[in-house]
């Protein structure tokens, strides 16, 4: 059976020639075109739009369908190309548009491919925008024009030039190349490549770059998981090297792999990040609800907080925006630092982790070490509403006694550990994640959640399809 086309405040995600094709492209960009033009005052100056793209196949295709809709409303539109997704992030701001565009279905498979939108502030719509976006798209509102008036396309070189200097800017580079680090860099072929090796080598490190080639044909699946990376753990005591860094197809996220060639997890990179950044100022950090209870600890240790947001880097850059947090992301390997830009960045989370390391003079091992950690489990499974929501009222009912938390789904805390069980905003499934003082815990909570999941999608159960 067909997938159906997934609408949330993430975009638009799909297969690409099943349910996203050039037509659906075309009238997401004149929807969003057109909601800008009715809701955003641009001081008279022409709309623009920043629009970039990963290097899946389908990107090109998806970009001129796209533009198509955008200038077919009046609207102008930037081409930066193939960039990672944080970098349309920074130019949309540095070249003042209105809002911006990345052509990306970022950790999905091959057959995927989106459209992400993102405001003038450089931030994923809020959901009550996101669902006037959606409205106009499904309605066919759009407000054409003329051919004297159709927008224009201008092509833009200045990304990475301008990206890099944002980045380089808050961390120390001297200090980084003093020490000569030695990396293994895994862009699994996607938008990332060329970008990072550019700032690994302004950090002075030596790069073995392996699947750098944006061809979008991914070397292996391209979520930075541990089952993933096991060729870059190889690669990693192969080359004697320092660390090991993964990045998803859009170059948002980053996974790491200790110099033993252990990888480490995608929930360590933020709370490393965290522990950098909090060695510079005290204050409060921003998380979301799926995200590890280690950034508590290492804020706790600074002497400072955290406050949890519903999933969604968007939910998160505003808390942090809110609260003038000092760091901020997602457990999935998200970086976000307000200096560089409000959206998650792995080569933020690079520089970061570097820097702790020059400064500590610590390898990656024993900077794990010294925050500790805890069992985690991350797993999906396929679930309609109905099911997602019965799932989660028997959970509730399993576990009383629990702090519940239904901002994003639902979260129940625990003394010795807590869970999360949400609909993904990308995918077509039910997320759930447990983590715990030890394994065993973990495994009794994560047990007692299969135990419900399939009393409700077993075959003839009131919740099964």
């Amino acid at each position: 059976m067909a997938e159906e086309l997934i609408i949330s405040v993430s975009g638009m995600r799909g297969v690409v020639g099943e349910n996203l094709t050039p037509t659906v492209a075309a009238e997401y960009g004149s929807a969003f075109g057109t909601f800008l033009k009715s809701n955003i005052d641009s001081g008279g100056r022409p709309f623009t739009v920043c629009l970039g793209r990963d290097s899946r196949i389908s990107g090109p295709m998806l970009m001129s369908a796209v533009t198509a809709g955008l200038c077919a409303v009046g609207v102008n539109v930037i081409d930066v190309g193939l960039v990672p997704t944080p970098s349309v992030g920074i130019m949309l701001r540095h070249l003042g548009c209105e809002g911006g565009i990345i052509i990306t279905a970022s950790h999905n498979p091959i057959p995927y491919n989106g459209i992400k939108l993102l405001l003038g502030n450089g931030m994923a719509p809020p959901p009550a925008t996101a669902h006037e976006i959606r409205r106009t798209f499904w309605d066919r509102h759009f407000h054409f024009v003329d051919s004297a008036h159709c927008g224009q396309v201008t092509p833009n070189a200045e990304t990475h030039r301008v990206h890099l200097e944002k980045v380089l800017a808050v961390v120390h580079a001297g200090q980084i190349a003093g020490r000569r680090y030695k990396i293994v860099l895994d862009s699994i072929n996607g938008a990332g490549g060329a970008i990072t090796k550019a700032l690994l080598a302004e950090l002075g490190c030596e790069v073995v770059a392996v699947n750098e080639e944006p061809t979008g044909l991914f070397a292996h699946e391209p979520e930075p998981t541990a089952a993933n990376l096991t060729g870059l753990c190889w690669r990693v005591t192969q080359e004697k090297a320092d660390v090991g860094f993964a990045q998803d197809p859009d170059a948002d996220r980053l996974a790491i792999v200790d110099e033993k060639g252990t990888y480490i997890g995608e929930e360590y990179t933020l709370a490393l990040a965290a522990r950098q950044a909090f060695s510079k100022r005290a204050g409060v950090a921003a998380a979301n609800l799926s995200t590890s209870r280690m950034i508590d600890d290492v804020a706790r240790a600074a002497g400072g907080s955290v406050i949890r947001t519903p999933v969604g880097e968007a939910n998160v850059a505003n808390a942090m925006i809110e609260h003038d947090c000092v760091i901020g992301g997602e457990g999935n390997g998200g970086v976000i630092d307000l200096r560089v830009g409000p959206i998650r960045d792995s080569l933020v989370g690079m520089a970061l982790v570097l820097q702790l390391m020059a400064e500590t003079g610590k390898s990656v091992s024993q900077l794990v070490a010294g925050i500790g950690g805890y069992s985690m489990h991350k797993e999906k499974f396929a679930a309609d509403a109905q099911q997602a929501r019965r799932i989660q009222e028997l959970a509730v009912a399993e576990f009383d006694g629990a702090t519940m938390n239904v901002s994003d789904g639902l979260r129940l805390d625990f003394p010795d550990g807590w869970m999360h069980l949400r609909t993904s905003n990308t995918e077509p499934v039910m997320r759930v994640i447990v983590e715990a003082r030890d394994e065993p815990t973990a495994r009794r909570y994560l047990n007692t959640v299969a135990r419900i999941r399939e009393s409700v999608l077993r075959p003839g159960s009131a919740g099964a399809r």
